[in-house]
C-alpha cells in the first residue's frame, strides 16, 4: 500500500472524501501533483463526478490547463462529462490562472522591451493544407510590427484565423507597456475607423457562449511531438552536393531539414449527440467549399446546452486504478470515442545569424501578440533547441490539415519613430460592442 500514500489527493477524491481532503488542501500540499497516469487530482474529481471535490479543488487553486499521459486538461474531461455547472467553474478558473499568470509575467516582459531598441520588422505568412481545396481558400497575410520602447504596434490584415475559419480587414494591435494591465491592450478597424479596449474579463454571456461551444464540439488535442526532431544541413546542387545557402530578404541564411515532426491529432466525441455530429460535418463541409458561414442574430437569448445525463458511477476501485500501467487504467468517466492520427511534416528552416534580433528578444514580442493562435504556435516553435541563429524563414502546423510558411521579410533598428504610430487616431470613435 506504499504507492497509495505517494497520492493523498487523489485517493480522498477517489473516495470522495471531503473531509480529508479540505484537511490536506489546508496543508502545504502539491496540489498540481501527477499521479503515474498524468493525472492530477482535478481530473480525477471531474472524471468522477465528484463535484464538491471539484470546486473544492478549484478554490485551493488547481491547475486547470495541466494534461495528463494521454493529453487531456480537466476541462477536457468536464466536457466528457457533460455537467454544465463543472464545465462553466473550471472555464472561468483557467481564464483566471491564464490572467494570473500573464501578469506575473509581465514585468520581466516589460523589462525585456525596454531593453531593446526600437525597430520595424515584416513578416509573412502563407497558410497551405495538404487538402488541395483547402489550400486554394486559405488566407496570407503580412505583417508589420514596431516597437518604440515598452510598446508595440502589431498591423495585419487576417482579423481572425481560428479552426478553419477566417476573416479578412486591416486592423491594429496597439499595446501599450506603460498603461494598466488591464487597459494596455487597444484593437483599431481602419477601415471602419473605430477602436475598442480590449477586456481582460469576458461577460457572463460570452462564457455561457463559449460552453456552448465546447459542449457541441469535438475535444480536441494536438501535440507536435519534439523528442524525435533534429537538423540537418540541407543540400543543394545535382551532382557536387554542398550545404544550401541562400538570401531571405538581405539575410544571408544555412538551410536544414526539420527531421521527425509529427503531429499527433486526438478527437473525444462521446459527449456529441448524433444531430451534433451531422451538424457539425455540415460546418466542415461548407467551410471546405469555400463558403461562410453567416448567423442570423435575432435579438432572442439563446437556448443553451443542457448538461448530459452522468455516466454510469465506475467500479473501479482506488486500488485498481493506481496499481494499472501508466496510462492503461480501466476507464473511469464516460466511455471515450476516440479518433487519433498522425502526420509527419517534412520541413526547412532557414537560420541567419545577420539577423539583429535574438530568438529571446523575439519571444518578448510575441508573448505581447498573444491574441493569434498562429503567432502562439510560432513562439511555441522557436522555444525548442533551434540550430544557430535566427529562424528567419520557417514551416510550422498551424492545425492538423493547416501549415504555415513563416518569412521576416524586413528588420531595421530605429533611431526615431512617430509616437503617434502608438497612439489612438484622434477621428477613431469607441466601438465597446464590436
Amino acid at each position: 500500500m506504499a504507492e497509495e500514500s505517494e497520492f493523498p489527493l487523489h485517493e480522498c477524491v477517489f473516495n470522495g472524501d471531503l473531509k480529508k481532503l479540505s484537511s490536506l488542501l489546508r496543508s502545504d500540499i502539491d496540489i498540481s501533483k501527477k499521479d503515474k497516469h498524468g493525472n492530477t487530482a482535478l481530473h480525477l474529481a471531474v472524471m468522477l463526478g465528484k463535484k464538491e471535490c471539484v470546486l473544492l479543488l478549484l478554490a485551493h487553486g488547481a491547475p486547470v490547463k495541466i494534461k495528463n499521459l494521454a493529453g487531456w486538461s480537466p476541462l477536457s474531461e468536464a466536457i466528457s462529462y457533460g455537467d454544465r455547472q463543472t464545465i462553466l467553474s473550471l472555464l472561468r478558473k483557467f481564464k483566471q490562472q491564464l490572467r494570473d499568470t500573464m501578469n506575473e509575467r509581465r514585468p520581466n516582459l516589460l523589462n525585456g522591451l525596454n531593453k531593446m531598441q526600437d525597430f520595424y520588422m515584416e513578416l509573412e505568412w502563407d497558410f497551405h493544407s495538404w487538402l488541395p481545396l483547402v489550400s486554394r481558400l486559405l488566407p496570407s497575410d503580412l505583417c508589420r510590427i514596431q516597437k518604440h520602447g515598452s510598446s508595440i504596434r502589431f498591423d495585419s490584415t487576417l482579423v481572425d484565423f481560428n479552426d478553419m475559419k477566417w476573416e479578412r480587414g486591416d486592423i491594429t494591435f496597439l499595446f501599450n507597456g506603460t498603461a494598466p494591465p488591464d487597459a494596455s491592450l487597444t484593437v483599431l478597424d481602419n477601415i471602419n475607423r473605430v477602436y475598442q479596449k480590449i477586456r481582460h474579463e469576458e461577460t457572463e454571456i460570452e462564457i455561457e457562449d463559449e460552453v456552448d461551444n465546447l459542449m457541441g464540439n469535438d475535444i480536441m488535442s494536438a501535440q507536435m511531438s519534439t523528442k524525435s526532431i533534429t537538423f540537418t544541413r540541407a543540400q543543394s546542387g545535382w551532382i557536387f552536393k554542398e550545404d544550401k545557402h541562400e538570401m531571405v530578404g538581405s539575410f544571408n541564411s544555412d538551410y536544414y531539414i526539420v527531421n521527425g515532426m509529427v503531429l499527433e491529432s486526438r478527437k473525444r466525441r462521446e459527449h456529441l449527440s448524433e444531430e451534433d455530429l451531422q451538424k457539425n460535418k455540415a460546418v466542415i463541409e461548407t467551410l471546405t467549399r469555400g463558403q461562410s458561414q453567416v448567423v442570423n442574430g435575432n435579438g432572442e437569448q439563446p437556448v443553451r446546452r443542457q448538461s448530459l445525463p452522468p455516466p454510469p458511477t465506475s467500479t473501479v476501485t482506488w486500488d485498481k486504478y493506481i496499481s494499472s500501467e501508466p496510462g492503461k487504467y480501466q476507464n473511469i468517466g464516460r466511455p471515450m470515442v476516440l479518433k487519433e492520427s498522425s502526420r509527419s511534416y517534412k520541413a526547412t528552416i532557414a537560420m541567419s545569424s545577420d539577423f539583429p534580433l535574438s530568438v529571446d528578444m523575439l519571444l518578448s514580442v510575441l508573448e505581447v501578440i498573444a491574441p493569434f493562435k498562429h503567432f502562439t504556435k510560432l513562439r511555441k516553435f522557436v522555444q525548442m533547441k533551434l540550430p544557430p541563429g535566427f529562424p528567419v524563414k520557417l514551416d510550422i502546423p498551424i492545425l492538423p490539415t493547416v501549415s504555415a510558411k513563416i518569412t521576416f521579410q524586413e528588420f531595421k533598428f530605429l533611431e526615431k519613430i512617430p509616437k503617434h504610430l502608438f497612439e489612438i487616431p484622434t477621428d477613431y470613435r469607441e466601438d465597446p460592442n464590436r
